[in-house]
C-alpha cells in the first residue's frame, strides 16, 4: 500500500472552484433514456480500441492521463481503427493553465486539446513518473526524433451533467473523463462496488483524483460506473475499479468532461 504523503501526491485534480463555470454542458436529448442499457463496456463494444492501463507513477498528473486516454480511445472509435496512445506529458509539461505534477483542472485540459491538441506518446513519452516534469520541447517538434509530430485535438470540450447524459456520451462517442474526491477508504479498494457508507466515521479525504468512465453496470443491486483508473495494473480490478452509480458518490458525476475529435 502507499503512505499518507505517497496518495496525496497522486491527487492532481482541482476540482469545482468556479473551473465548471460557464463551460458548455451538452444534452442528449436525442436518444431516449429508455435506450440506455442496463450495463456497458467499452471494451466490449469497441474491441481493441480501448487503450490500455497505464500508471502516473509519483506525479499527480492523473487529470492529464484522464484526459489524453478518453481522446485516445475516441479517436479509435471516431475512424473504427486503433489509435497510438496520447502523451499525458503534453499536458503535463507545456499545458500553461495547469500545474503539471501539483495537478490540474479537467475542464482546463479539455480547453487545451480543443485549442492546441497533444502529440502521441512517442512523440513526447512520459517522464513526469518521479513528480518533476521535462520542460516542454519547442513548437513543432518531437523529443523522439523518429516519432511523427501530430497534434491531435477535438472540434469541442463539455462538460456532461446528468446520469443519463454521461451514459449517452460514453455509448455513442466512447469513454469521458471525471473526477472525484478520493477518502483515504478508497486506497483500500481491491473489488466489487465502491462507496463510502461504511466508512463515514473517519475516513479522510486525500483529494482529487481524475479517471476514465468506460461503462456501467449493477452488481447485486448496485448500480456502478466501470472506471479505469491511471495507477498501474497491481492495482484494483487489473487497474479498474467499480464505484457506486446515481447518488454522485465523492462527487464522481459533477466534473465529467469529453469532447468530440477533430478528425483530418
Amino acid at each position: 500500500g502507499k503512505t499518507l504523503q505517497e496518495a496525496k501526491a497522486l491527487m492532481g485534480t482541482r476540482l469545482g472552484g468556479g473551473a465548471n463555470e460557464g463551460e458548455a454542458v451538452r444534452t442528449f436529448d436525442h436518444i431516449d433514456d429508455g435506450d440506455i442499457p442496463d450495463e456497458f463496456d467499452a471494451r466490449a463494444q469497441w474491441p481493441g480500441l480501448i487503450h490500455p492501463i497505464r500508471n502516473q507513477e509519483k506525479c499527480g498528473s492523473c487529470w492529464a492521463f484522464g484526459a489524453v486516454e478518453s481522446l485516445g480511445d475516441r479517436f479509435a472509435i471516431a475512424t473504427n481503427a486503433s489509435s497510438p496512445v496520447l502523451s499525458p506529458e503534453d499536458l503535463v509539461s507545456c499545458d500553461e493553465l495547469s500545474l503539471g505534477c501539483l495537478g490540474g483542472f479537467i475542464s482546463m485540459a479539455w480547453r487545451y486539446i480543443e485549442s492546441v491538441g497533444v502529440v502521441t506518446e512517442r512523440c513526447f513519452p512520459y517522464a513526469a513518473g518521479e513528480g518533476n516534469a521535462p520542460p516542454c520541447p519547442p513548437k513543432g517538434q518531437c523529443v523522439s526524433k523518429s516519432a511523427e509530430y501530430k497534434k491531435y485535438r477535438t472540434s469541442d470540450h463539455y462538460r456532461l451533467d446528468t446520469v443519463e447524459d454521461i451514459q449517452k456520451a460514453i455509448m455513442t462517442g466512447g469513454p469521458v473523463e471525471g473526477g472525484f474526491e478520493v477518502h483515504q477508504s478508497f486506497m483500500h479498494y481491491k473489488s466489487g462496488v465502491y462507496s463510502r457508507e461504511w466508512w463515514k466515521f473517519w475516513d479522510p479525504e486525500l483529494g482529487g483524483h481524475a479517471i476514465k468512465v468506460i461503462g456501467w453496470g449493477n452488481q447485486n443491486g448496485t448500480d456502478y460506473w466501470l472506471v479505469a483508473n491511471s495507477w498501474g495494473t497491481d492495482w484494483g480490478l487489473d487497474g479498474y475499479f467499480k464505484i457506486k452509480k446515481g447518488v454522485n458518490e465523492c462527487d464522481i458525476e459533477s466534473s465529467v468532461y469529453a469532447g468530440d475529435p477533430l478528425l483530418a
